[in-house]
């Protein structure tokens, strides 16, 4: 059925579709958005990489951690940020909005042009964008934006372009080559694992399974593509002047590491824990965040209708089954690695959206809901602990949320038609809360960066490379981190370094005799049980947060300081 889309229907999606580039670029620059740890080790071999003046060898001081991914997502830092001379975090991670922004484009197109309807086309977009994991990894400094984006693109140039795209023997093949090349370069080669199998696949259904004419006729065209792509990717060992290392600590570290058991067995790892393959399996629902009822549900509804599935949808759900299949050999599993097939699953959603049903979509409501009530809670919490920090803006937000939420579950007309942007609305909510942690309470003020400017500055660290983040709040010291796993004492720290950042309870108290030079609120990542039940209780500003104190010791061994090794490395 032809749905036509009246104009304040056009105007409703337009406006939405604005909303969500809005959430996406607001607070980009904040060291509190949703992220992945491995922000920090990547800015950290874009900053070294572009202080060496070259693009090859990659640099970094991290122990075993230079050549972990290929070069083109440090190329890319090193481009947004002009060689390191803009070095912060919105120039950093600007480039991975746009991917994600082209990636919902190409969600956009391929959703109209499979069901004809432009309806659908916003529908698909709004929820790829509504999307957790897309929030989450589509932001920061990550691979994860231009790998989606790159092999996104080949099924997408398949699927647009379908059958004068499968039926092209040579131009066709080649461009997807070029295209699955750069993603490799972007990841690993062995992302051409699945491709490669999903290619094969996809040529095989589209001859609807004739095997000879397949062989005769396609056979040759995934390998065409595939040494092409390959070609591209080592184009890394013909340029990098240490190919030695690239083999060693990208081919057999990185990628083959990953095959091992890491301290337990294999198949215990397989079928218990939280890298197991039970917790791949909810991987593609927990990736949607707020929208993974609908997400589930679109599985139900793909099952029952398994005989009515066009070729198209077939496709679709070929790619999602290969990287499942494909990413529960590892030893290592996460949701994580199933990202690259959320764009098809976006498109799904919009193809099925209407048969979809409402109380599933209800449900999304009311989680929305929750959210926004556990946020609204904290911040009263934190209002009535530092007057004044949070304005009409976040109030407005989450109300005008609620509101909509509220409209949407009264109304089934219309409940379709928000519930995207309620989660869009809910994300924006987020940032607009954490948005007081990078103000003149969470960073140090100006005369304090001025105070270590060109001096030493120990910080604490829990990741690898975590000392990097603070090189954004002090970024004229020299910036090195001390492991939070030895468990100094405030007095065994001042007897080790000069200047050192400490953090501690809201009532903590500092080293003995130490002078503090700055101090900023900063937000725990890691709360007991038993503080949890204290928030839940009202005590939220206690434990949800500490205080970062920046502090000169004149008890400082300089005998100790000297033979001191950083401990985030």
């Amino acid at each position: 059925m032809n749905r036509r889309l009246g104009g304040v229907s056009l105007l409703w999606y337009v406006l939405a579709l604005a909303l969500a580039v809005v959430t996406y670029f607001y607070g980009l620059d904040s060291q509190h958005i949703p992220k992945n740890g491995d922000e920090y080790p990547y800015a950290h071999i874009t900053r070294l990489t572009a202080a060496s003046g070259h693009l090859l060898p990659l640099q970094s001081e991290l122990d075993g951690m230079r050549n972990t991914k290929p070069p083109l997502l440090f190329w890319q830092g090193i481009e947004s940020t002009h060689w390191g001379q803009d070095w912060d975090l919105w120039h950093l991670r600007y480039p991975s909005v746009i991917y994600t922004l082209l990636t919902a484009m190409l969600v956009f197109l391929l959703a109209r042009k499979l069901s004809g309807q432009l309806e659908d086309g916003f529908v698909a977009a709004l929820t790829f964008l509504a999307f957790f994991s897309t929030y989450r990894y589509g932001r920061p400094f990550l691979v994860n934006p231009p790998e989606v984006f790159w092999f996104f693109l080949p099924f997408f140039t398949l699927l647009y372009w379908r059958p004068f795209s499968f039926e092209s023997r040579w131009m066709v093949p080649l461009l997807l080559g070029v295209e699955i090349g750069i993603g490799l370069l972007y990841k690993s080669f062995a992302l051409l694992a699945p491709i490669g199998l999903v290619l094969v696949w996809w040529y095989l259904h589209q001859r609807q399974y004739r095997w000879r004419e397949f062989l005769v006729q396609d056979s040759f065209k995934p390998v065409l593509t595939g040494i092409v792509a390959l070609s591209l990717f080592a184009l890394w060992f013909a340029l990098d002047p240490d190919p030695q290392s690239v083999w060693r600590e990208f081919v057999v570290g990185e990628n083959a590491g990953k095959f091992e058991a890491h301290g337990g067995s294999y198949w215990m790892k397989l079928l218990w824990g939280g890298s197991s393959i039970w917790a791949l399996l909810l991987g593609y629902p927990m990736n949607a965040g707020l929208l993974a009822f609908p997400v589930a549900a679109l599985f139900v509804v793909a099952y029952r209708r398994r005989y009515q599935l066009v070729a198209t949808e077939n496709m679709l759900w070929i790619w999602m089954i290969v990287l499942f299949v494909v990413f529960a050999v590892p030893s290592q599993r996460s949701a994580r690695y199933l990202l690259e097939a959320m764009p098809g699953v976006a498109v799904l959603c919009a193809l099925n959206w209407q048969r979809i049903p409402r109380w599933v979509f209800m449900l999304t409501l009311v989680a929305a809901g929750a959210v926004l009530a556990l946020l609204v809670f904290l911040a009263r919490s934190l209002q009535a602990e530092a007057a004044g920090m949070y304005g009409w803006d976040f109030w407005l937000l989450s109300g005008a949320t609620l509101a909509l939420a509220l409209f949407g579950l009264l109304s089934a007309k219309a409940i379709r038609n928000v519930v995207n942007v309620v989660a869009l609305l809910t994300l924006l909510a987020l940032a607009v809360f954490l948005r007081p942690f990078d103000g003149a309470l969470g960073t140090y003020s100006e005369a304090t960066q001025e105070y270590v400017q060109n001096k030493d500055v120990w910080v604490s660290c829990n990741f690898r490379a975590h000392d990097e983040g603070q090189r954004f709040l002090l970024p004229k010291a020299r910036v090195h981190g001390y492991d939070e796993g030895w468990n100094l004492t405030p007095d065994e720290l001042a007897a080790r370094y000069k200047l050192f950042a400490l953090q501690l309870p809201l009532n903590g108290e500092p080293c003995t005799g130490c002078k503090i030079i700055g101090q900023r609120l900063d937000i725990r990542g890691r709360q007991s049980s038993q503080e949890l039940q204290a928030m839940l209780k009202g005590d939220v500003f206690q434990h949800l947060f500490v205080k970062e104190l920046l502090v000169e010791s004149p008890n400082a061994d300089i005998n100790v300081l000297n033979a001191n090794k950083e401990g985030c490395r």
